[in-house]
């Protein structure tokens, strides 16, 4: 899907912009072995196998041209035309072990990368002219390639612009302030700040050319080959022997710093995640889907990260405990920020299981926080998730909560035994999900333990960003009618299962050829609904910033499609007397809350900034227009001022623990602070203080 992003610094490659020697079409050994063994693990060991015909071919082909030159900035119409014949030829080529297309298109780049070189360096010897009224479209998906070089050289002078321009302004803004704080301070006219933007641009662009040599011939052609793989599935990927190293040791590397994970989105390093308890969820600016654009060790000179490869961008973001980061990043409103974040160890203690307790309209209410469904098979005595949550629920029962709310936000999954043995919390024993292999029944996954840890009033909490096992659970308590379901209009909607497979088993040459992370099973509820693509759809849904945007499995490449299997036989926990009256209930608050209504107009505003693709060149237009977004993105600023009455406060056997450790008082004060100012948390304890049990229905008293 297209993302189109105003008010970025344009870096002129997409992140697998590759450069290496080139290399003539040769017999590479092990590559071919690598193209045959893929393809023979993909037909005969994916959940839906593709079939390599003439169709997956024109896919192949139009992602791998894409993933190098997003921007067209570098390949001619000419060139396009050429590698054209071979659109429906790859398919034939992967059968045959032949690699022609790939060295073809492979070498072309190189040989346009460095053409590229020579155009930028040329372009910015010369003073832009920031009076002339010209704009750039960054919708570059429906932008042609360019006919001649010298129209080519055009679109290289307005994109380096835009980069100048952005700093420029940058500038101007920075002596401003120091004339404000220093009335003698002499500042630097137009014209310097012009040549000092400039030669900014230079030194990023040079900076990005050498980064881009260091890159491998192995980095390029696994690009090649993940544009086969992910022709399947977005979450089947290749891994280079390199890359495999490196999943090993898990995704630790990525949090160190400032606990947050992040992605790459076409040329843009972006936040997936934000760690519980980590140093950006504590800071509290960043926020998941904000692209990175530039960052900068303390008060050093800041460094673009467009356009650079996830791993080094990595490298510049995380640093030793205490040490500053800045981060400029694009917020999904398009306005530009500079977050500082100071680093830290990212404590496994915040992905725990925790709750809190609260007091409203004379009742207690208990509130769990579970981060992700966690486990560990190697260590028997490590804490899960199920036994935590167990715990958590009886020591809240000792507070005599007459509700519970369990807050599954931005809980990106874990384990499938946990998900099915947590739900087991909440209902006698039955079928939990069904979990399917390619050409296989679906097999039905059951909690078969009768007892129940609480069986009162119950709402879930969840988002667009509840993945994997969050749906799972949320998905039986929905099925099962165990609980309300209230948050975004549905989760985000990944009901598959990947495997990694070591691929030198299928071989006996001496070089290692990597690995594949492969699709092999799907989720399915026991209503016979999958997960996969629709999510877990909220009983009562909350208005957010992400309303009307494609975020979540959707917003992938080429998803898996959603599908239903039988429905399990499951019986229903009937025992609310009002249920249907409560979510009518909810709605009409939810319409009517003036919150509530003003993050539903700020979620149209902001899909329509995203899908703004103009960029004004002019100095003055540029001015008005970052103006004008400011001044738009100022109305929803009232949304800060939400707050509640509410007061939180720690179950008793945490209280102890708080006196004698400082920093977890200070973390549980930072959390009870933002759930005062929780909107969504109020309405679902609202909702939470409506529900009612059947009279005949008895609440386990422990």
């Amino acid at each position: 899907m297209n993302r189109k992003f105003k008010f970025i610094l344009p870096i002129v490659v997409a992140f697998s912009f590759l450069i290496a020697v080139p290399i003539n079409a040769n017999n590479n050994p092990k590559d071919k072995v690598l193209l045959t063994i893929l393809k023979y693990v993909l037909t005969q060991g994916h959940y839906k196998p593709q079939e390599i015909d003439d169709d997956f071919s024109k896919r192949v082909y139009t992602n791998f041209i894409d993933r190098l030159d997003p921007s067209k900035r570098y390949f001619l119409e000419s060139d396009i035309e050429e590698f054209s014949k071979y659109k429906t030829l790859i398919d034939d080529q992967i059968k045959n072990e032949d690699l022609t297309f790939f060295y073809l298109v492979y070498n072309r780049f190189d040989q346009r990368f460095k053409e590229g070189q020579i155009y930028y360096e040329e372009i910015l010897e010369n003073e832009f002219n920031f009076n002339k009224k010209e704009t750039l479209d960054v919708d570059y998906e429906n932008k042609d390639f360019a006919k001649t070089q010298a129209q080519l050289i055009q679109n290289w002078l307005k994109q380096l612009k835009f980069s100048t321009l952005s700093r420029l302004h940058d500038k101007v803004i920075a002596e401003q302030d120091k004339k404000k704080e220093d009335k003698t301070y002499k500042v630097k006219s137009f014209k310097e700040l012009e040549i000092e933007a400039r030669e900014a641009t230079l030194s990023n662009m040079n900076d990005f050319y050498e980064r881009m040599d260091e890159l491998t011939y192995s980095d390029w052609f696994s690009t090649y080959i993940n544009c086969i793989s992910e022709d399947f599935d977005p979450h089947t990927t290749y891994f280079d022997p390199m890359v495999k190293k490196r999943f090993d040791i898990s995704m630790a590397g990525k949090l160190e710093g400032i606990g947050a994970r992040l992605m790459k989105k076409n040329d843009y390093t972006k936040v997936s995640e934000l760690i519980s308890g980590g140093p950006a969820w504590k800071q509290g600016e960043l926020e998941v889907e904000d692209l990175i654009v530039k960052v900068a060790q303390g008060d050093e000179e800041p460094v673009d990260i467009v356009g650079m490869r996830l791993d080094d961008a990595i490298e510049y973001i995380k640093g030793k405990k205490g040490t500053e980061v800045k981060l400029t990043v694009k917020k999904i409103d398009g306005s530009m920020k500079t977050i500082s974040i100071i680093r830290d160890v990212v404590e496994l203690e915040e992905t725990f299981v925790k709750s809190t307790v609260v007091k409203k309209e004379g009742k207690t209410f208990g509130v769990i926080n579970l981060p992700k469904f966690y486990i560990d098979f190697d260590e028997k005595n490590y804490r899960n998730s199920t036994t935590d949550m167990a715990l958590e629920i009886e020591r809240l029962k000792k507070e005599n909560i007459e509700g519970l709310v369990i807050d599954l936000r931005n809980n990106g999954g874990g384990s499938l035994k946990t998900a099915i043995e947590i739900s087991g919390l909440f209902i006698e024993k039955g079928p939990v999900v069904q979990v399917k292999y390619r050409g296989q029944p679906a097999a039905v996954q059951k909690d078969k333990d009768s007892s129940v840890q609480w069986d009162g009033p119950l709402v879930v909490m969840v988002n667009e960003l509840s993945a994997s096992a969050s749906e799972i659970f949320a998905a039986a308590m929905q099925d099962y009618g165990r609980a309300i379901i209230i948050g975004g209009k549905q989760t985000y909607g990944k009901g598959t299962v990947q495997s990694v497979l070591d691929l030198n088993k299928y071989t006996n040459i001496k070089e290692d050829i990597g690995a594949l992370k492969m699709t092999i099973q799907k989720f399915y509820r026991v209503n016979g609904g999958s997960t996969q693509l629709e999510g877990v759809k909220s009983d009562i849904m909350l208005p957010s910033r992400y309303s009307y945007m494609e975020i979540g499995e959707r917003d992938l490449e080429n998803p898996l499609k959603f599908d239903r299997v039988p429905e399990a036989t499951y019986t229903r926990w009937d025992n609310y007397s009002n249920f249907d009256k409560v979510v009518d209930n909810s709605r009409k608050r939810i319409s009517s809350n003036k919150y509530f209504k003003l993050i539903d107009e700020n979620a149209k505003w902001l899909k329509k900034s995203q899908d703004d693709s103009i960029i004004y060149l002019n100095y003055e237009a540029y001015k008005k227009d970052l103006k004008a977004h400011e001044d738009a993105a100022s109305k929803f600023k009232d949304l800060k001022d939400f707050t509640t009455k509410l007061t939180y406060k720690s179950p008793i056997y945490e209280l102890e623990l708080t006196k004698n450790d400082e920093d977890l008082a200070k973390k549980r004060e930072t959390w009870h602070k933002n759930l005062k100012k929780d909107i969504y948390l109020s309405e679902a304890l609202n909702v939470l203080a409506d529900l009612k049990i059947k009279p005949s229905h008895i609440l386990v008293k422990n």
